[in-house]
């Protein structure tokens, strides 16, 4: 989702691959490729960077293709593998068939699917803007699903492959003042589970990542300076470099539940410990910025 700053100073040190003619390289057909959305900033793009470092051929999905094309060709410099780019808006309703189609329209074969793309606001559930909440319900929750119903068949067929949904520790505890974004990694992360135990023989896995506070534009985009730029989350924070390694070591040993860093794990273990009534409470004080005023003492 979110680039960090070396992140930028790799990109710009990549020069673009144009053809002899000017023109985008074309690519052939790819076979057991790995579809990474949200793929130019954050955990996406240090994904990518672990993918490609072990010679996958990719398809790398997110809003700008610009930024797409840089990346694309750092790591067909870097790694000499095969990539592609598509450049879409998945925050969309219908996103998820366009984006199979277009896949399907260049004959590439999805072995490992990688839904990483999401964004989180940040304020009162009631004040925050309807069509914003709505895309990012969209964008969190309903078009990996439907990615996942429309690649899962094929991996299926070959009775091999992976999907990898982009959950997070927020999954594991209610979260006020980021209601939606809190509920949607607990939704990705109990459907992961699900579908990973009907899966469970057919040569298909299922994995949720589940990382804490990760130090991405993510925080920016969600306008929660108070809580998380402050400095509330700080010491919490992880570099998405090595989250990103941390959580590909458990892609690859196809774990159903990956948690990065043996510290979140015991945090997590720990959550599961506190009542939900105190643990929904100890979180306003994390999450509340000063912008969000107390509703008034009624009579």
């Amino acid at each position: 989702m979110d680039r960090a700053p070396d992140q930028e100073a790799r990109l710009q040190r990549t020069p673009k691959e144009p053809a002899m003619d000017g023109t985008a390289i074309p690519n052939p057909p790819l076979t057991q490729a790995v579809l990474i959305t949200g793929a130019s900033y954050g955990l996406g793009y240090e994904l990518a960077q672990c993918f490609a470092a072990d010679r996958h051929a990719l398809i790398l999905v997110a809003r700008s293709g610009e930024r797409l094309d840089a990346v694309a060709s750092e790591l067909r410099a870097a790694h000499g593998i095969a990539v592609d780019t598509i450049a879409m808006d998945l925050a969309r309703p219908e996103a998820a068939r366009e984006l199979f189609a277009e896949v399907q329209r260049r004959g590439h074969a999805v072995e490992t699917l990688v839904n990483n793309a999401g964004f989180g606001t940040y304020g009162r559930f009631s004040d925050i803007d309807f069509d914003a909440e709505t895309r990012q319900m969209q964008l969190n929750m309903l078009t990996p699903t439907q990615l996942t119903k429309l690649f899962l068949p094929g991996m299926l067929a070959q009775r091999r492959g992976q999907v990898v949904n982009m959950a997070s520790m927020a999954g594991y505890t209610p979260g006020p003042y980021m209601a939606i974004y809190f509920a949607s990694k607990a939704y990705l992360l109990s459907f992961s589970e699900a579908i990973a135990e009907e899966l469970r023989g057919s040569g298909v896995s299922v994995t949720a990542v589940c990382p804490n506070v990760v130090e991405t534009r993510f925080q920016e985009a969600a306008q929660n300076q108070a809580a998380y730029i402050g400095g509330r989350f700080r010491p919490l924070m992880a570099d998405a470099r090595t989250t990103a390694r941390q959580a590909y070591a458990l892609i690859k040993a196809r774990r159903i539940v990956a948690i990065p860093g043996w510290t979140n794990r015991l945090a997590v273990a720990g959550l599961r410990l506190i009542p939900r009534a105190l643990l929904r409470r100890a979180m306003v004080p994390f999450q509340k910025g000063p912008d969000i005023a107390d509703y008034p003492k009624g009579s």
